[in-house]
């Protein structure tokens, strides 16, 4: 059976692209407050950048807003995503950026909604009630989670940075490498991944080398402040994958949001070209 990272990995050799294209349909944005016009939002961008996309990441709190037409509008957005990829002959991955965290019974209902009832591919997790509270969503290889580990916000500094003691260790450290570490020890299935902000790139260096076979997630850059070229330097894995960066409203608001993608991906492979290329 296929795991989540290497469909993800497939698709990124497919389009030679590391990009993650947000879908964050912000009511400001839309012609109207509107599930449907969300909809419509999230459509243009499929169709527009699916071309350039290594994978697809729509808010889950964007459509909740609206209400049960929003959870529609979400799933119709999955599904035009999945025809897209299945016309272009290349399955783009969908992580629905959720943050999910509980225990027992309801962990199980929130993976079977993620990935049986919408059909995402993936689905972000806060970690912080531990593995039962994961495990529910990574019973199949074919279904992803990135853990939330250095988030890319300021107040990421408040738990993550406190110093923490694990079991059987001399020193403390970080709870984010700690999160690192318990990421890839239940990695046994190919399908963990954690988020890394592009805000923090030394601590992402840091977490790299505790974690040098993970898959990042790393937001931040553009609009939060965190530069492309620090967060490729930072987080790529020795093979120049591992790392997805999501960039939405330098998108989305863009007049061409097809060429705005486009631009982006091939400044990610520039750079990434000449990182591979000193190493």
């Amino acid at each position: 059976m296929e795991s989540f990272f290497s469909f993800l990995e497939r698709r990124v050799d497919d389009c030679s692209s590391l990009l993650c294209v947000g879908l964050d349909p912000h009511v400001s944005d839309l012609a109207s407050p509107t599930a449907d016009s969300a909809r419509d939002f999230c459509l243009n961008l499929v169709k527009q950048t699916a071309s350039y996309a290594a994978a697809f990441k729509p808010n889950a709190a964007f459509f909740e807003v609206f209400g049960a037409d929003g959870w529609v509008a979400l799933k119709q957005v999955i599904e035009a995503i999945k025809e897209e990829s299945a016309r272009r002959g290349s399955m783009i991955p969908i992580i629905l950026d959720a943050k999910r965290g509980d225990i027992a019974s309801t962990a199980e209902a929130y993976a079977k909604s993620a990935f049986e009832t919408l059909g995402a591919d993936c689905i972000t997790l806060s970690p912080y009630l531990g593995h039962d509270s994961i495990e529910p969503f990574i019973q199949n290889s074919e279904k992803g989670v990135f853990l939330l580990c250095k988030t890319s916000n300021a107040g990421s500094m408040d738990l993550q940075n406190l110093l923490v003691l694990p079991p059987a260790a001399d020193n403390p450290g970080p709870l984010y490498i700690y999160v690192a570490h318990l990421a890839a020890q239940w990695n046994e299935k190919n399908n963990i991944g954690i988020v890394v902000g592009a805000t923090h790139p030394q601590i992402m260096s840091n977490i790299r080398a505790a974690a040098p076979d993970l898959w990042f997630l790393a937001p931040g850059v553009g609009t939060q402040g965190g530069e492309l070229e620090a967060t490729l330097k930072s987080g790529l894995r020795s093979d120049g994958k591992g790392l997805l960066i999501p960039i939405s409203r330098a998108i989305s608001r863009a007049a061409n949001p097809g060429l705005a993608a486009a631009e982006i991906r091939d400044s990610i492979l520039e750079i990434r070209s000449s990182i591979l290329g000193k190493r």
